[in-house]
């Protein structure tokens, strides 16, 4: 037997050892969508051969066993003999939506470990399976740093480590894998900058990183040197924003205060140094106190005038 489909049962209890134990030539192991419950099994680390491992919508508990980098399946391309042994189709979630595969199922190499209940953290082991094309650990209570290996996984086209509670910051070497197609690191606890990376600056579709409260950058908020951020709908934070306000202000009263000082000598100044102009000013001057005498004088005349006359009648 070369694929082994117990998916969208009713199943219970653990995954049985001896699927490991005395199934050696195993292509394809799927179990999804059933309520099988307790660790995965070390003993599945024994089926070299396997391509496609998918464990999917259980309630799988404990670590991911290290030993996965033992699946030498996942190093290897298929014989073509091995190819012709792919009989009928598969359905797996790839590229971030269900994919049913049939003539070409024999390049599928899957490893689907989501909708668990799996902790611990990410085994650096896995990054050793460098002809995995897809990887799925999402929906399930991992903690930890995403391994800085993860750069060797060169034929990986999906990366879904969403919904966990993985920490620190998205290692570097993920911006080299050439093929990646659908990466989705959302709702975790990652922080700082995101990479840069001809790769990541031409996805600007932020859902990727969403939920990572610590995370900056393109195609998210701005990071600065101090720490701060820019917030979700692209305005500064407080800080920032007291930062610009204070700068602001300071360009605004040197302006004023240069402004003032420059006005204030360009008129007193010549006043000081052309003594006819000075004498005019000072004529000016008296002649518009006159003026204004005369106007308050005429007026307080008047409104006597008006008031008498009003009292009179």
């Amino acid at each position: 037997m070369f694929s082994l489909d117990l998916s969208n049962n009713q199943l219970t209890g653990l995954i049985p050892a001896w699927i490991g134990e005395r199934m050696r030539s195993l292509l394809i192991l799927s179990v999804k969508n059933n309520k099988f419950s307790g660790p995965i099994p070390l003993q599945i680390c024994s089926l070299s051969d396997l391509h496609i491992l998918d464990l999917s919508e259980n309630n799988l508990s404990g670590s991911i066993p290290s030993c996965v980098g033992n699946l030498e399946g996942f190093k290897v391309e298929l014989t073509d003999d091995e190819a012709r042994q792919y009989q009928g189709s598969l359905t797996v979630e790839a590229k971030g939506t269900m994919l049913t595969y049939s003539n070409t199922l024999y390049l599928v190499n899957s490893i689907d470990l989501s909708s668990n209940s799996l902790s611990g953290e990410i085994p650096v082991e896995i990054a050793s399976l460098y002809k995995l094309g897809t990887l799925n650990l999402s929906r399930n209570h991992l903690t930890g740093n995403i391994p800085t290996n993860m750069g060797k996984l060169g034929w990986i086209e999906t990366l879904d480590l969403s919904i966990n509670q993985l920490s620190s910051p998205i290692p570097p070497s993920i911006t080299t894998l050439d093929f990646l197609t659908h990466l989705n690191l959302s709702y975790n606890d990652l922080s700082g900058r995101i990479p840069t990376s001809t790769q990541f600056q031409t996805n600007d579709d932020p859902t990727i990183f969403q939920g990572n409260d610590a995370l900056c950058g393109p195609p998210l908020r701005k990071c600065f040197k101090d720490g701060t951020t820019t917030s979700d709908n692209g305005t500064d934070d407080e800080g920032e924003t007291d930062d610009e306000d204070k700068l602001e202000k300071i360009w605004f009263f040197a302006v004023v205060g240069l402004g003032y000082f420059v006005g204030f000598w360009v008129f007193f100044g010549t006043l000081v140094i052309k003594k006819r102009w000075r004498i005019a000013y000072f004529r000016f001057i008296e002649a518009c106190i006159l003026v204004f005498d005369e106007w308050t004088w005429s007026f307080r005349h008047k409104t006597l005038g008006y008031l008498t006359c009003r009292r009179n009648t």
